[in-house]
């Protein structure tokens, strides 16, 4: 791949010239960072969860938080890798700079968990439960690769959807995010439906765009120059700035959700201490040591900590910049740390005690509630009004429809597919108290 073209400042779904330049010293990249921050998708994330559900202390991270948190470790990240970069080839100077890549990374990082449903993971979990049970007979319809979205919904795919389609929804491309910062996004660069050998590696886990947006990401595949992977579904290498990203996501959710795991009182300083101990040296130890709040000890533990982990993914970057540049390295750059071992037993410690707290479990399994019962009312009313055999849709049905934002529409002009799409992006853009909060209203357990 050529740096040339994976730092396109092209915004995708815009035409050449119809936009003036970034004024000095404002970057094309610096535009995109204000774009996401001044969105109402970025800012709905302040009330929806990291790990602890509708908590009430104010300590709680929430993925607001935890977002801007990735975003100051990636930018430290994108800065460095710049320095491995141009030590690789310094005849890239003009076009790579610390600052351009850092604000990507960033950007990349802020965004990356913008189409998260409410509830976190369990969030995804009940939309794809629920369509797999679902007894809606217009799913029959759909095409095999537009039902996967479905069953496999996934906040990666939603997000692309909500940068590219939702947000300013009047014009393609949606914010219109330059192409470099939107693959640094992609973490999952392939659609829900490929061959199995299109599914290996990193970058095939999941998937990381819906048929709605099969277009817009074959054009910024296509502007990117990202590497086609064999196969007949629409799968591509990823980025080499979204192994950055990601490791930008696991340093943060490793080291900040045992935090908030140790403030609960769901972790031991014991626990937190053994698992920051191989990351500081004497000097620090005993540093931290004569902090007397254990708290404020374990933030010191922290900072340290990080700033380990930032050098270490940079080292392993450097180790396998020529793989990730072909094509050829697909893992996770956690995987390839001297420490990998150390690294995973924070998220082996907070999956044992803190994911599997009891008011963390109590909450998501509200959320399958909400979600399921939000999913029937909303969709269960688009299919109602556009089932063409009813002569007259139901008055429950468009009382529900009334609730939508944005105004009447059509439902019956749109394919069962689009209908699905819609109600999943009405509950997956809602918070976690909205979701609850309307929830309670439909069923009659709140009244306004």
């Amino acid at each position: 791949m050529d740096w040339n073209k994976l730092l396109s400042t092209k915004r995708l779904g815009k035409q050449d010239g119809d936009e003036a330049s970034a004024p000095e010293p404002r970057t094309e990249f610096t535009r995109d960072y204000d774009r996401v921050i001044f969105s109402s998708a970025f800012r709905r994330l302040q009330d929806k969860t990291q790990v602890f559900p509708l908590a009430k202390s104010d300590y709680v991270r929430t993925r607001l938080t935890h977002s801007l948190e990735v975003a100051s470790v990636g930018r430290s990240l994108g800065m460095m890798a710049a320095d491995e970069i141009l030590r690789k080839d310094y005849s890239l100077k003009s076009i790579i700079t610390p600052q351009d890549l850092g604000t990507i990374v960033a950007t990349a990082s802020l965004m990356h968990d913008i189409g998260n449903p409410p509830f976190g993971h369990a969030g995804e979990s009940a939309i794809q439960e629920w369509f797999a049970n679902s007894a809606i007979p217009s799913i029959k319809c759909m095409k095999k690769a537009e039902v996967m979205d479905l069953l496999k919904f996934e906040g990666n795919a939603q997000g692309f959807r909500t940068l590219s389609s939702l947000q300013n929804k009047h014009r393609r491309g949606g914010m219109q995010l330059t192409c470099a910062v939107l693959g640094g996004f992609s973490k999952y660069p392939r659609e829900s439906f490929v061959d199995e050998s299109q599914k290996s590696g990193i970058s095939g886990k999941k998937f990381g765009f819906m048929q709605s947006e099969a277009g817009l990401f074959e054009e910024l595949a296509d502007e990117l120059g990202l590497k086609k992977k064999p196969g007949s579904g629409r799968a591509w290498f990823r980025h080499p700035l979204a192994y950055l990203v990601e490791a930008a996501d696991d340093i943060s959710y490793h080291v900040m959700d045992v935090e908030d795991g140790f403030k609960g009182g769901y972790l031991t300083f014991e626990q937190i201490e053994w698992l920051h101990k191989p990351w500081l040296d004497s000097k620090r130890l005993a540093k931290a040591n004569a902090i007397p709040d254990l708290q404020r000890r374990a933030e010191y533990f922290r900072a340290v900590t990080i700033d380990q982990m930032i050098r270490s993914m940079i080292e392993a970057f450097r180790n396998n910049y020529d793989r990730i540049m072909d094509g050829s390295f697909d893992d996770e750059l956690a995987d390839h740390l001297d420490k990998a071992s150390d690294f995973k037993a924070f998220k082996d410690l907070a999956k044992k005690h803190v994911y599997s707290a009891r008011p963390v479990v109590e909450v998501e399994a509200c959320g399958f509630e909400v979600i399921g019962g939000l999913l029937s009312a909303f969709l269960g009313a688009m299919e109602n009004v556009a089932d063409p055999t009813a002569s007259e849709p139901s008055t429950k049905a468009k009382t529900i429809l009334r609730l939508l934002p944005g105004g009447e529409v059509d439902f019956a002009a749109k394919s069962a597919y689009e209908r699905a799409v819609l109600a999943a992006d009405y509950i997956s853009g809602m918070t976690d108290s909205y979701a609850v909060d309307l929830y309670q209203k439909i069923r009659g357990i709140a009244l306004p």
